[in-house]
């Protein structure tokens, strides 16, 4: 099981240290998710002068369930609070628009901190954790840089590196353990990265040491589904059912994973995310 520890306290998003940066410098479409268009760079209708959400207790009866799934891991207090030093997009056209093109580049190394600091957590994976944490200072030396100097950072190169440490500190981890036999009416083939199992029937599977990086888990049924030491980096779990599914031990799970998809109170979570609001 993961610890809990304090090593990923700047991870979490803190909308009272930050100025509204995902209300303004993203985009986002009408759909099932938002109410309406809103192009990069303009501040949400719903937000207020304070740079807080005037409708957030009621935004998925409002038609915004698609800002309840968003997570900045902690990108939007890092940003105006470390490297504009407190300053607001409000304070002029250039920093407005350097502040913009930060922001989503700080959410990328913080959610690739995120995995790292997971697989650092990992038991089996102890072989690869002096490596790991030179993946971690490396990306951490860029979250406290200049903001020109995160804008012209490589990602690609940065993440392609710790992507491979990720992969093998996954399977040493699935490895550790009874590997599980699947789904009960199907092979057990089906469950590989990248996989298609949108809309699956998944319930009380077996999913032990599933790899299912990337899958496609979109309204797939995983009730009651044991779903320890699988691996979920980058599964698309959008409205999958996860009521009472073991996830305790679910390797590279997100809470913006966690928060697309529906549970219950007897959905086992790991320590390090929290149970949606919206699960009622």
């Amino acid at each position: 099981m993961i610890s809990v520890d304090d090593s990923r306290h700047d991870l979490r998003a803190d909308c009272s240290q930050c100025v509204g940066l995902c209300c303004v410098a993203l985009a986002f479409a009408r759909s099932a998710d938002f109410a309406f268009d809103k192009p990069a760079g303009d501040p949400c209708v719903n937000l207020d002068g304070d740079d807080r959400c005037s409708i957030h207790p009621r935004l998925r009866d409002s038609g915004f369930a698609g800002c309840t799934v968003f997570d900045c891991f902690g990108a939007g207090q890092q940003v105006t609070q470390h490297t504009f030093a407190g300053a607001s997009w409000r304070d002029g056209a250039e920093i407005r628009a350097s502040m913009f093109a930060v922001f989503p580049v700080m959410r990328q190394l913080h959610e690739l901190l995120w995995y790292l600091e997971d697989a650092l957590a990992l038991p089996a994976a102890a072989s690869l954790h002096p490596a790991l944490r030179r993946a971690r200072s490396e990306v951490r030396s860029v979250t406290e840089a200049a903001a020109v100097t995160i804008g012209e950072t490589g990602l690609e190169e940065l993440r392609g590196a710790a992507a491979l440490l990720l992969r093998d500190a996954a399977r040493l981890a699935r490895e550790s353990g009874p590997i599980g036999a699947g789904p009960r009416h199907a092979a057990r083939s089906r469950l590989r990265p990248g996989a298609d199992l949108v809309g699956a029937d998944l319930r009380g599977a077996d999913l032990r040491g599933a790899e299912l990086r990337g899958a496609l888990l979109l309204g797939a049924d995983l009730r009651d589904a044991d779903l320890s030491r699988a691996e979920l980096i980058g599964a698309d779990l959008r409205g999958a059912r996860l009521d009472g599914a073991d996830l305790r031990d679910a390797i590279y799970l997100t809470q913006v994973q966690v928060n697309s998809a529906t549970g219950d109170a007897a959905t086992r979570l790991p320590l390090t995310l929290s149970r949606p609001s919206h699960w009622g």
